[in-house]
């Protein structure tokens, strides 16, 4: 993948199928999905029309291919799992295989960066599995600190972890 063409744009509507099916795919070949194929959060990472209704919705593409996305929470609402009255929240980052370890993941944070300090934000915060150890490196490279005293399970068998970027 040559980086030097990677856009990082809002999703259309037309990419709303591909980035879900990036996304599911991401999580399934990762083993972030305790049931697999049939683990109720599957729909929930395919729905990003649902997500578009109340959050921003970033890709990462190169020559028209989406290779990655990201929900970006710029305040509160729906889709805000640990935000505060201050905070913006980054939420479903996946990329796909070819493109990893190659900038796109990085590329998108640092948007939903850029985006939280143009806001007047404070904070950025995001949760995140214990096995996903490369968005672990990646959030921490940025400048990501751990906040545990945020950490929450969606549901008892799924602790998440917290991290925030104070900006």
């Amino acid at each position: 993948m040559d980086t030097t063409t990677l856009t990082i744009r809002h999703a259309r509507p037309e990419e709303y199928e591909a980035l879900g099916a990036v996304t599911a795919q991401a999580y399934l070949d990762d083993g972030h999905l305790d049931f697999g194929e049939d683990d109720p959060y599957l729909a929930v990472l395919r729905d990003v029309p649902g997500r578009a209704a109340h959050a921003e919705i970033l890709v990462a593409e190169v020559a028209g291919k989406v290779l990655g996305g990201v929900t970006y929470v710029p305040s509160g609402g729906p889709m805000a799992d640990i935000a505060g009255a201050n905070d913006a929240e980054i939420r479903m980052l996946a990329v796909s295989p070819e493109a990893r370890g190659r900038g796109a993941g990085e590329a998108l944070v640092r948007e939903c960066v850029r985006r939280a300090k143009e806001a007047g934000r404070t904070s950025l915060v995001l949760s995140t599995q214990g096995s996903m150890h490369a968005a672990h490196r990646l959030y921490e490279r940025l400048g990501f600190a751990r906040t545990p005293e945020r950490d929450w399970r969606p549901i008892e068998t799924v602790p998440l972890l917290t991290y925030a970027l104070k900006l």
